[in-house]
C-alpha cells in the first residue's frame, strides 16, 4: 500500500500521548513511525521524553547524541539540525536526553514558552531539507510543559490504552487535558484515535476493556489491537523496532495495520469539505 502523492500536503502533527505510564506510548511511536516510513511516508519522531527511550529503541547512543530535543526547545536548534538518520530508511528521530527535565525551570520567564517545538516544526524543510508526511511526538506520562509543548504543536492525539482495569479512569484525565489545551493553547487538536494495547485474548478483562472502551469512543477506536508480544517486548534491548527485530510476529503486524488504518483517516479527513 504505497502513500498518494497526486496533491502536496502539509505535515500532519501526531502526539502519542497518555498521562497514565505503561500503557505502550514509546513503543508505539517507535513501532507506528517504522511502519509509515515501510509504507513509504518520510517519518520524525520527537522524542519528548527525559528518559530518552524512542531514542534508545531507535538504536540512537546516549554518547551520539549531540543535538537533542532540549537544543531544539531551549537553544532555538532548528529541526533539520537535530534530526538524525535511524536504521530505518525514511525515518528520523530529534533524540532526547536527562537534560529535558530542566526545561520547566529554564523556560519558566522565556517567551512562547508552550509553543517552543510548535514553532520548530513550522519551520522545518525551509532550508531544503526533507519536509516529513509524517511527525510522532513521544510525550511523557505526566502534565508538564513538554506534554503542552507536544500537544500544542499537534494537529491531533493518538491514544494507546492499554487494556486493564484502570484504563478508562486514566483516559478520562487526558481528556480533560485535551480540552484544556484546546481552551488555552490549541483550539483545532483533536483526538486521532485510540489504539488498544498490550491486548490478551487469553484475558477475560482484556476483552470487557476492549468493549467498554469502544461503546464509549465507537470509530475513534481503531481496529488495529496491539498485542502482548514478546518480541515487542525484546526489540528495544536490541535498539530496533520490532518491525525490524521480527517483521513477522504478531505485534509487528498489528502495528502494519495501525499505520494503514492512521493512513486512511488522514485521506479521509483530506476529502472531507473544510
Amino acid at each position: 500500500m504505497s502513500p498518494d502523492r497526486s496533491s502536496p500536503r502539509q505535515t500532519r502533527v501526531l502526539a502519542v500521548s497518555n498521562q497514565k505510564g505503561g500503557v505502550g506510548k514509546t513503543t508505539t511511536a517507535i513501532n507506528l513511525g517504522t511502519a509509515l516510513a515501510a509504507i513509504g511516508e518520510k517519518v520524525l519522531i520527537v522524542d519528548m521524553d527525559p528518559q530518552g527511550n524512542a531514542s534508545t529503541g531507535l538504536g540512537v547512543p546516549r554518547e551520539t547524541r549531540r543535538i537533542t530535543i532540549y537544543d531544539v526547545i531551549v537553544d532555538g536548534r532548528s529541526v533539520d539540525d537535530s534530526a538524525v538518520e535511524t536504521s530505518v530508511p525514511g525515518l528520523h528521530i530529534i533524540p532526547a536526553d536527562s537534560d529535558m527535565s530542566g526545561v520547566e525551570i529554564e523556560l519558566s520567564q522565556a517567551d512562547r514558552r508552550s509553543y517552543r517545538l510548535r514553532d520548530a516544526l513550522q519551520g522545518q524543510g525551509r532550508d531544503g531539507h526533507t519536509r516529513y508526511d509524517y511527525v510522532l511526538i513521544d510525550c511523557p506520562p505526566s502534565l508538564n510543559l513538554l506534554t503542552l509543548n507536544a500537544m500544542a504543536a499537534a494537529d491531533a492525539v493518538l491514544v494507546p490504552l492499554q487494556c486493564e482495569f484502570f484504563a478508562l479512569e486514566g483516559l478520562t484525565q487526558l481528556m480533560k487535558t485535551i480540552e484544556m489545551v484546546r481552551q488555552s493553547l490549541n483550539p483545532s487538536l483533536e483526538i486521532q484515535g485510540l489504539v488498544l494495547t498490550m491486548y490478551d485474548r487469553r484475558s477475560t478483562l482484556s476483552g470487557q476493556v476492549a468493549a467498554d472502551v469502544r461503546s464509549h469512543f465507537g470509530d475513534k477506536v481503531y481496529d488495529a489491537v496491539i498485542p502482548r508480544n514478546v518480541r515487542v517486548a525484546e526489540a528495544p534491548s536490541f535498539g530496533k523496532p520490532a518491525l525490524i527485530y521480527d517483521l513477522k510476529c504478531a505485534g509487528s503486524q498489528a502495528y502494519l495495520k495501525l499505520a494503514r488504518e492512521v493512513v486512511a483517516r488522514e485521506r479521509q479527513r483530506r476529502l472531507q469539505p473544510a
